[in-house]
């Protein structure tokens, strides 16, 4: 193809689809750190945030946001939510007219509440905004396993055409016009890895962890649809999906993050070990105000907030989870 792709954002996600998208397209890469940029140019690697794959000798990596932009036929951001905005308007000025502009992060702004592909909307208006989400556990795909993904857009014509800029050997790429639902899964779904993790290092059991993925499902759908996103989105790739491999790796940041919690360490000392971002521990905050704002019961999220930032312990919220009263299955709790 003779499209050109300029991603921003230098993470193991990042750097992972950039290296799938160079198969395909001309791809320059923007890190923040210059010894990332150093270690793809020089060595083919980036061994900060994945160490030992080897990277595609055509992926270019560079030092300004203007050069890996100015030129680009698709932007694609591989920025966490809380920093997007701003790298989009530092983008801004060097984005040529009517470029489609494809978020990787999957939360939602603090603050305003919003998806990545409304805050796209906001600050690019114009501009085709899409979301690339699914169960991509990027150091898997970083090493040839096969996986799926989805490319969301309104546009199914603009969405259908970028398949082949993304899509890669076993990568595999899906089309939907559901954004809302496909944002949202990919975003709320950390929650639920969130208490799926503080239950595994608690150690709560096989059976626990089974029966808060499944009870997560229904709360994600909940607030999901009443958000405007279709149901049938919610059983997919983007929802169920994502949520089974967020929920049952070693390699999912935001479990880890839990798991960590449930073995009694407190949150601000297990975030200052990371090097990436574990999209969820924010998103919790959005999502309870999301939740009041819907009038949507979000038990497990609720308690994951609490545990996050208001001092409670994995103990205590699991009590208060199994506390609730118990009526059908189709209804909340």
């Amino acid at each position: 193809m003779n499209l050109k792709v300029g991603l921003l954002g230098g993470g193991s996600w990042g750097t992972t689809v950039a290296a799938l998208t160079t198969k395909n397209c001309d791809t320059s890469i923007w890190a923040r750190n210059p010894d990332v940029v150093d270690d793809i140019n020089k060595n083919h690697r980036n061994e900060q945030y994945l160490p030992g794959a080897f990277l595609p000798e055509a992926l270019k990596a560079t030092y300004t946001i203007e050069e890996t932009v100015r030129d680009a036929d698709v932007i694609v951001m591989g920025i966490p939510a809380q920093s997007f905005k701003q790298v989009l308007k530092d983008a801004k000025p060097y984005i040529r007219p009517w470029v489609p502009i494809v978020s990787l992060a999957k939360g939602l702004e603090n603050g305003s509440m919003m998806r990545m592909t409304e805050i796209i909307e906001d600050v690019m208006p114009g501009h085709p905004a899409g979301v690339l989400t699914g169960p991509n556990l990027a150091k898997e795909i970083a090493f040839g396993q096969a996986a799926a993904s989805v490319i969301a857009m309104v546009d199914d014509s603009i969405s259908v055409a970028l398949q082949k800029v993304f899509r890669s050997g076993l990568f595999r790429v899906y089309t939907n016009q559901d954004v809302i639902g496909c944002e949202l899964g990919g975003a709320l779904k950390n929650i639920v890895a969130l208490a799926t993790g503080m239950g595994d290092g608690a150690g709560s059991g096989e059976n626990s962890r089974a029966a808060i993925i499944t009870r997560g499902l229904a709360e994600l759908t909940r607030l999901g649809v009443a958000m405007g996103g279709r149901p049938e989105t919610f059983a997919g790739l983007t929802g169920m999906g994502d949520l089974v491999a967020t929920c049952t790796s070693a390699k999912s940041r935001n479990r880890t993050v839990g798991f960590e919690l449930g073995k009694g360490r407190k949150i601000d000392e297990v975030i200052a070990e990371m090097q990436e971002v574990a999209e969820g521990v924010k998103t919790a905050k959005v999502v309870i105000r999301l939740a009041s704002k819907m009038n949507i019961e979000m038990p497990i999220a609720k308690q994951v907030y609490k545990v996050l930032y208001e001092d409670l312990t994995v103990q205590e919220a699991f009590t208060g989870v199994l506390r609730r009263s118990v009526g059908s299955e189709a209804e909340p709790g």
